[in-house]
């Protein structure tokens, strides 16, 4: 019987590489299945932060998934699986297509997400998946905070200092040295309540 599997986690809890690591091994046993992704790390393909990287399909905004999964299975006679990453970006409604095709077409759907913003609230299409998935894992992967407690919380700093406000989805870079004026840090909660980053060294 297929499901709709729903795994989370903190950026840096190994989200993408279990995505690649289901999708490889799924394929290798003979099934047919696809790699979706949005607003990824490289445009239109899933990547890890350890370097592996698969080419993947873009779910824009008015892609119907329901739709595409029974295209493909009219074109190639079959369709077991799908492996969608960064699904906190999803709509509502493409998370409810997931569950259509679990439920009418028989496809399994493993779908990967952080759980909440930098604001600390949950993503919309994270939420519905809460909400509806059939399996939900908290991934075991435990991010650090720089105190060293469990990393819970995803911070965003524009020009290095954090932010509790702004839109939703905006691009930034997570690497200490990054250039860019937006970046994410991992923080405990504490930290992620005072807006306490480390110091510059």
């Amino acid at each position: 019987m297929a499901e709709l599997r729903f795994y989370y986690g903190t950026m840096a809890s190994g989200k993408s590489t279990m995505a690649l690591q289901i999708h490889h091994n799924l394929r290798e046993a003979g099934r047919h299945g696809l790699l979706c992704t949005q607003l990824s790390r490289m445009d239109a393909a899933v990547s890890s932060r350890l370097g592996v990287a698969e080419p993947a399909i873009e779910v824009v905004d008015d892609l119907d998934l329901s739709m595409m999964a029974q295209q493909v299975i009219e074109e190639h006679g079959s369709l077991h699986y799908l492996v969608c990453d960064e699904a906190q970006f999803y709509s509502e409604a493409q998370i409810g297509q997931l569950g259509e095709i679990v439920d009418h077409l028989e496809c399994d759907v493993y779908a990967f997400g952080l759980l909440t913003d930098f604001r600390g609230r949950l993503f919309g299409g994270s939420a519905r998946l809460m909400e509806l998935a059939d399996q939900r894992h908290g991934l075991q992967v435990e991010a650090r905070c720089w105190c060293g407690r469990p990393a819970t919380m995803n911070a965003r700093l524009i020009d290095g200092k954090q932010v509790y406000d702004g839109d939703v989805v905006m691009v930034g870079d997570t690497a200490v040295s990054a250039p860019s004026a937006v970046s994410y840090e991992l923080l405990c909660r504490k930290h992620w309540m005072e807006g306490s980053t480390p110091s510059p060294v």
